[in-house]
């Protein structure tokens, strides 16, 4: 038993100190998870997030419509941007195939946007035909509120990067301060 107890123990004992949770940031190493989007990519989530604005000010359903569906294509094209990579052979060259059939495979976590977004593809070429009631002022903000959340989550996909902890407070207090004088509560 004693054995065990001591393998236990030299087991336990750590190299070295570990590493402070309420200590200077620099103890802190992030792992970097994301990168921060091409050029291309970021200009095209611009441009999306310009062409929803424009969408929401729009007075017909039909523009309206076929303006947020506009913009939900130039995010899928970002994040196609971002992460997309030549086909590597010519037959596959050969096919031309709409962002939305691509995006799941780039972005496996996007599929169910893409497949939301691809079904309302006929609706939208109706819309710029002026094809009269194509699309509804419901189906139009409905579109608008659901090409927000798209924009969202992939701006924070493709953009964000790790937040670093911030040092402490007291970090920056000089050496030579006296700390006696401190007003502590009355424990009494």
């Amino acid at each position: 038993m004693a054995t065990y107890n001591a393998a236990a123990a030299r087991r336990r004992r750590a190299t070295g100190p570990a590493p402070s949770l309420t200590g200077p940031a620099s103890d802190v190493h992030p792992v970097l998870r994301r990168t921060t989007a091409p050029p291309a990519a970021l200009d095209l989530l611009a441009q999306a997030r310009a062409g929803l604005d424009e969408a929401a000010t729009l007075e017909t359903s039909n523009e309206r419509y076929a303006t947020a569906h506009l913009a939900a294509l130039r995010t899928a094209a970002a994040v196609l941007a971002a992460r997309g990579r030549p086909e590597p052979t010519p037959r596959r060259r050969a096919r031309i195939r709409s962002a939305w059939e691509v995006l799941p495979e780039i972005a496996p976590e996007l599929a169910e946007w893409s497949a939301l977004f691809a079904s309302g593809a006929r609706r939208r070429a109706r819309a710029e035909a002026g094809i009269q009631g194509a699309a509804s002022r419901r189906d139009a903000d409905d579109l608008i509120r659901d090409v927000a959340m798209f924009l969202r989550l992939v701006e924070r996909m493709l953009v964000l990067q790790p937040v670093l902890p911030q040092p402490r407070q007291d970090a920056e207090q000089p050496e030579d301060q006296d700390t006696t004088d401190r007003d502590f509560p009355d424990a009494g």
